[in-house]
């Protein structure tokens, strides 16, 4: 599914929609969310285009989150255009970090994945349940409070449950923002995986995008979840896009 430069910007607006920085400040061509928490998409600059961009705009964002009292942090597509700004960064003492896709898909693969959408509600708040599940086993709780928060920020974003039993078996969120449904946080029981529950949640989330008249999805993986990339490529979502942070050492 080929994009284009507003297809781009909207897909990093939504992003920025969904992960909810404590606040957003802007220069041409860039958004610059500004959060003190663990998100990194939540406080690290990002480019609303991917043509040649001058690398003398490093200082300029640089000194715009020190100002803010913040460390910055840019999160840079991995694309012949911004070569010429790695090894300045790197000159400054920035190294390249965590690899993420950006992967986008229509919205009838996600349909595919499951053959109907049992025991899956979606809230616009999430409950007591729907916490636990997301703050679970292998997820430090640091990172999981900063994260739930600024997913409980979020406007557009409804709450994917899958409940067996009383008990809640998977989780996850779901942005509908800029025209595009995106995925956030999905979380299934270790002695639950293996069962299509996932699928089943991603039925749901589309289902209500489908209503909603959006027909694309997106969403951001890390680049070695072997399992995630395995369910979304049979979903036919493909990567527009490889990114990576670029922080200081």
């Amino acid at each position: 599914m080929p994009l284009n430069a507003a297809d781009i910007e909207a897909i990093e607006r939504a992003t920025l929609t969904a992960v909810a920085p404590e606040r957003v400040e802007a220069i041409e061509g860039w958004l610059l969310p500004m959060d003190t928490g663990t998100v990194g998409r939540a406080h690290s600059a990002v480019p609303l285009h991917h043509r040649v961009q001058d690398p003398a705009l490093i200082d300029h964002i640089a000194r715009r989150y020190r100002d803010a009292g913040l460390r910055p942090v840019f999160r840079l597509p991995d694309l012949p255009t911004f070569e010429a700004w790695w090894p300045v960064l790197a000159n400054r003492g920035l190294r390249r970090e965590q690899p993420t896709l950006t992967q986008t898909g229509a919205l009838d693969g996600l349909l595919t994945l499951a053959e109907d959408a049992d025991g899956v509600s979606l809230d616009p708040r999430p409950d007591a349940a729907w916490m636990a599940m997301f703050l679970g086993e292998g997820l430090d709780p640091v990172d999981g409070a900063s994260r739930s928060k600024a997913l409980s920020r979020a406007e557009g974003t409804l709450f994917a449950s899958v409940r067996e039993g009383g008990e809640t078996v998977a989780c996850g969120a779901a942005c509908y923002a800029q025209g595009w449904l995106s995925m956030h946080g999905l979380r299934t029981a270790a002695s639950q995986r293996g069962r299509g529950l996932a699928g089943r949640m991603i039925r749901a989330m589309a289902l209500e995008a489908q209503r909603r008249g959006i027909t694309r999805a997106f969403l951001q993986v890390d680049g070695s979840n072997a399992p995630a990339l395995a369910l979304y490529r049979r979903a036919g979502m493909q990567t527009a896009w490889t990114y990576a942070y670029w922080r200081a050492a």
